[in-house]
C-alpha cells in the first residue's frame, strides 16, 4: 500500500537514509589507514527498487560504489573530508525535500478522511 501511497518516494526516502549512514561513515574513518569511501548509486538504486530488482535495501546493496580519490593519501585511505561533506549536505536535502513531500501528502489523505 505505501508504494501506490507514496509512489517512488517512499524508496528515495530509505535509499536516502540509507546513503546518509554510508557517508557518515566514511566521515567517521576520515582518519583510519586503508579504509576506502563508499557511496551509492542514488539514481541507479532508485531505477534498481522501482524495476523489481529487491526492495531499496537490496537496491542500496547492488548500487555500492567506492570512491575515486583526487589526492590519495598515503596511508590507503580515500575519504576526503570535503567531498564527503558535501554529499552528506546535498543527501540532506533530497532527505528533507523527500520527507516534505510525504509530509504533504499524508495531511492530504488526512484532510480528505476528515471531510476538509
Amino acid at each position: 500500500m505505501s508504494q501506490s501511497l507514496f509512489g517512488i518516494h517512499a524508496a528515495a526516502l530509505e535509499l536516502r537514509s540509507q546513503r546518509m549512514g554510508m557517508i557518515a561513515g566514511n566521515i567517521a574513518n576520515a582518519a583510519t589507514p586503508g579504509y576506502k569511501a563508499k557511496d551509492i548509486d542514488f539514481k541507479a538504486a532508485l531505477a534498481a527498487s522501482q524495476h523489481g530488482q529487491g526492495d531499496a535495501d537490496q537496491a542500496a546493496k547492488g548500487a555500492v560504489l567506492y570512491r575515486t580519490p583526487v589526492m590519495p593519501s598515503m596511508d590507503g585511505n580515500t575519504v576526503e573530508l570535503q567531498n564527503e561533506q558535501l554529499a552528506f549536505s546535498e543527501n540532506a536535502v533530497g532527505y528533507s525535500t523527500t520527507l516534505e513531500f510525504i509530509r504533504s501528502r499524508v495531511d492530504t489523505i488526512t484532510r480528505a478522511m476528515k471531510g476538509d
